[in-house]
């Protein structure tokens, strides 16, 4: 059998795409239904202050397995060109690029501190052929978003449509690697990345089960997503307009199927666990790659659901849950500031692995919280995200959004606005605590910052990446425009 508890714990890893930390019906929702997550949070830690690296998914995900910001990786923008091979990615003809070349995953850590490491899903950082970070078992999407019928798959060299329901098909590889792990009857522990592509869209009928669909489109009230709120007025243009209340509706009754459909999987995952006496000695941690809004602040998307892109808290807010029955407390809530970027620190640390972390990283563990103790006292606690020219520096208690370089900027009171609905950056009864953290901000980013790849200096549009950014690119066009 894999490891018990004489040995290091398993670790599971889910990760969803374009999740919002408003669905969980742990977390209040009273319509999205997600028995399996409640369960999940009732067994463990949920986090309700916890931020992704970037919201979008390719620069998140490698923030989330590298422990570096975006202008320090490299991937600023969803990747439109690297992952596969034409006609399933025209641009640039299906030229496979390895963005993360020689960059160190905590995956990387975990091989070589003895686990065996297994992926199936999505993976959306570049060369879906090429098992990479130390990944023994590969299974993965070959582009990273599509139909959830007919899914793009990689097979080595070879692309095949997948005719199961792409979540179903993701959690029965998911199974398939853990019951390799379990005929090997040793005690070699295992890590297991399950990354669903659930619930980006498409959100049509056609697309989910439809006794999902059909129950949220036809009795449901929909109303734990607003509605009839007008965009920013700065959105010079919104990626995903929404004319109609029954557009609206088949939207949100697709987004809502999709993620209990998943919930169903987790379920399976947990199910298979408890079966074979694992799951007291399995870190599993539930998470979002970014946010999303569903008509909240008036556009439907993460952070290029606006042009200039946006910050919103529903962007760049992810659902956490961390679960280890007997080890991790049961039924508690964390409200410190985390961030996906804290999570390669943290596991370093709370698994033992003896590595030191590099200094150039930004994160910080929060392994004690995991234990049920305190995090020590940090000073200037802050959360910092970034997509392209657009960065934020987020407190307890406020808000700064600066764009390179013209703006427009944002200020946000988030104890006496939490809905981010009064700008006050220019007020001049503001300037002080505005100037206060746009210092912060400027000097958070250059403690970090990589100027090779420096997304200031990158034109990023929100529609996509084509290329390696800054010096290492080719010299061709390297983002959509």
């Amino acid at each position: 059998m894999p490891s018990t508890d004489s040995a290091r714990p398993n670790v599971v890893v889910v990760l969803t795409d374009d999740q919002g930390c408003w669905t969980l019906g742990c977390a209040g929702n009273p319509e999205c239904r997600t028995p399996n997550l409640d369960r999940l949070a009732a067994s463990g830690l949920r986090c309700e202050n916890f931020f992704c690296a970037s919201p979008v998914c390719s620069p998140a995900r490698a923030s989330l397995l590298t422990g570096r910001i975006p202008s320090q990786h490299g991937i600023h923008d969803w990747l439109r060109a690297g992952d596969t091979i034409a006609p399933y990615e025209p641009d640039r003809n299906g030229e496979l690029i390895e963005y993360l070349a020689g960059q160190t995953g905590y995956t990387d850590l975990l091989a070589a501190a003895g686990y065996t490491c297994g992926l199936s899903g999505k993976w959306h950082m570049g060369n879906s052929h090429l098992p990479q970070k130390g990944f023994s078992y590969w299974n993965v999407h070959a582009k990273g978003g599509g139909p959830y019928y007919r899914a793009p798959m990689v097979a080595g060299d070879q692309v095949y449509e997948e005719e199961r329901y792409v979540t179903d098909a993701i959690t029965d590889h998911a199974l398939e690697f853990l019951d390799q792990q379990a005929d090997a009857g040793g005690g070699t522990p295992f890590y297991l990345g399950v990354h669903y592509t659930a619930p980006h869209s498409p959100w049509g009928r056609e697309q989910h089960p439809a006794d999902l669909w059909d129950d949220y489109h036809d009795h449901c009230p929909l109303t734990s997503a607003p509605d009839g709120i007008a965009p920013p007025p700065w959105a010079a243009s919104l990626s995903i307009p929404v004319e109609t209340p029954e557009k609206r509706r088949n939207f949100l009754s697709g987004y809502y199927a999709a993620i209990t459909a998943m919930d169903r999987n987790v379920g399976r995952l947990l199910d298979w666990l408890e079966k074979h006496g694992l799951r007291e000695n399995t870190l599993v941690f539930f998470t979002s790659d970014n946010g999303m809004n569903m008509g909240h602040h008036g556009v439907y998307g993460k952070g290029n659901a606006t042009f200039p892109q946006n910050m919103f808290e529903e962007s760049v807010k992810v659902p956490a849950i961390f679960s280890r029955p007997g080890h991790v407390p049961a039924g508690a809530v964390c409200r410190d500031l985390l961030s996906h970027y804290d999570f390669l620190p943290t596991l370093v640390e709370y698994l033992e692995l003896g590595q030191p972390v590099p200094d150039s990283l930004p994160g910080r563990s929060f392994a004690p919280l995991l234990r049920g103790d305190r995090l020590p006292d940090r000073e200037a606690i802050v959360i910092c995200d970034e997509y392209g020219p657009v960065r934020m520096i987020r407190t307890q208690s406020w808000k700064y959004v600066h764009r390179y370089p013209y703006g427009p900027h944002e200020l946000y009171d988030l104890v006496g606005d939490p809905g981010e609905t009064r700008n006050l950056a220019g007020e001049a009864d503001h300037a002080n605590t505005e100037a206060r953290l746009r210092q912060a901000l400027g000097t958070w980013f250059l403690r970090h910052v990589d100027p090779r790849r420096d997304g200031t200096k990158e034109p990023v549009s929100g529609r996509g990446q084509l290329g390696l950014c800054g010096a290492a690119g080719d010299g061709r066009q390297q983002y959509a425009p």
